[in-house]
């Protein structure tokens, strides 16, 4: 894990919180894989694992940044299905029995890591015989900006790059695919092309509230060549029947 990882402040988090259509798309898309004992990774303070929670039997909540934990626990206090854990992804996996997780997901963690493919590959571990790895990231290298390197992005992946990482990680992928096609337009204009260095809350709720419905029905209709983000579903290549 990076400094960068072990280190962020989630300023952003806030602001993404309530893109209750994106962040429901996204917990659907992984909804068959989430039964059983689910663990997230960079939790933040609780975005989607509020959609995540409440499909599976037991949820960990794992989070390296100490000053998130608060309100990560204040979210799901009382819940008996939650535990919130303050640690790296790394030390979670030294410490958790080996293949106890039915499902292992990521969202925007991955490209956190610098060391993607290592990071991917000692999670394996944890997953049961049928579990999943879930992991969804943001796309396309040439969308990167000055926003992504302040959020600590190392990078936006291609749809090679992140099967790549993934396989020899040694990982079967069952889905990989671009997300959110319409997305694209808003980000290069305003991040990529203007430079903007923050979230705003305003155009990101008002595309939430009508960009989201709209590209969600189309690709549900047509798989879209390209997309802001890339959506991965996989499970560990032992597991592969030959």
């Amino acid at each position: 894990m990076t400094a960068s990882e072990l280190k962020y402040d989630g300023h952003d988090l806030e602001a993404l919180f309530e893109l209750k259509n994106y962040q429901k798309w996204i917990a659907e898309s992984f909804a068959p894989y989430l039964t059983g004992f689910v663990t997230e990774f960079g939790a933040g303070i609780g975005a989607m694992s509020q959609w995540l929670v409440p499909m599976a039997d037991h949820t960990d909540l794992v989070e390296p940044s100490a000053n998130l934990i608060g309100p990560l626990e204040k979210r799901f206090e009382g819940d008996r299905r939650v535990r919130v854990i303050n640690k790296s992804l790394q030390d979670y996996v030294n410490e958790q029995d080996r293949q106890s997780l039915d499902a292992a997901v990521m969202v925007n963690l991955l490209e956190h890591i610098e060391e993607d493919t290592t990071a991917l590959s000692s999670l394996k571990a944890l997953l049961k015989p049928a579990g999943h790895l879930l992991v969804f990231v943001p796309a396309m290298p040439a969308l990167y900006s000055k926003l992504d390197r302040i959020v600590g992005h190392h990078r936006r992946y291609s749809r090679n790059q992140l099967l790549s990482v993934a396989t020899k990680a040694g990982y079967e992928v069952l889905t990989l695919h671009y997300f959110d096609c319409l997305g694209i337009i808003p980000w290069w204009l305003v991040n990529t092309i203007a430079g903007k260095t923050s979230f705003d809350p305003r155009l990101s709720q008002l595309y939430d509230r009508i960009g989201v419905p709209i590209t969600r029905s189309l690709e549900r209709v047509v798989a879209p060549p390209l997309g802001k983000n890339l959506l991965l579903v996989a499970r560990p290549k032992r597991f592969v029947n030959h």
